[in-house]
């Protein structure tokens, strides 16, 4: 059993550099054609979207069976016309390196390189239901003026937080959690839940 934990370390932090490695290259074509933010974008939607949501496209990425030229091809036939040419080139280039199992890699990566060069924290957020535009909005302006930095939410829902949220900023918790309440809450109706959320939210960030 330690001899697979270590080994797993091993992997992870293989994936890692190579993330890191393939991410600074991708960033830096970006920077130089001036799109440096849609190829971020761009990529998330990749990884969140396409491959998250796709067992199908996930296991032909990974698998070694499927030779470069195929890769290229399934990458050419879903992302060729709506993804920017140098994202599509930029995978292509994976798939020729045969390491298009690593893109979710390449994308943490990616997004921790630009943070850092922006200047900008991340704040994980867990609603009980996904955010909306208002709140999403409301929430990076109160979290960054409190923190003096541009702030890039990282979101996440938990059904257990009924009729609340958990912020957090580094080791800074920011808590309107309310999911100890009565079990009577959990029946009420989540009409309007962003807007009663949205005043919670500065409730607890004015404390």
């Amino acid at each position: 059993m330690k001899e697979a934990a270590e080994h797993d370390t091993v992997l992870d932090t293989g994936a890692e550099q190579l993330g890191k490695t393939y991410a600074r290259a991708l960033i830096g074509a970006a920077q130089s054609a001036g799109i440096a933010d849609k190829i971020i974008d761009q990529l998330g939607v990749v990884v969140d979207q396409y491959i998250a949501g796709s067992p199908q496209l996930r296991a032909a990425f990974a698998s070694p069976r499927l030779d470069e030229n195929e890769k290229v091809r399934v990458i050419d036939r879903i992302f060729g016309e709506e993804f920017d040419p140098l994202l599509v080139k930029f995978l292509k280039v994976m798939a020729g390196r045969g390491r298009l199992a690593h893109v979710n890699a390449v994308r943490s990566a990616a997004d921790a390189i630009h943070d850092e060069m922006l200047g900008r924290l991340v704040a994980t957020v867990q609603t009980a239901v996904p955010l909306d535009d208002a709140l999403r909005a409301k929430i990076e302006e109160q979290i960054g003026s409190i923190m003096q930095k541009q702030v890039r939410l990282s979101e996440s829902v938990d059904p257990d937080l009924i009729g609340g949220m958990v912020i957090r900023v580094g080791d800074r918790v920011f808590d309107s959690s309310v999911s100890n309440r009565l079990d009577t809450m959990a029946r009420r109706t989540r009409s309007g839940f962003s807007s009663q959320l949205l005043h919670r939210f500065g409730e607890f960030t004015s404390e």
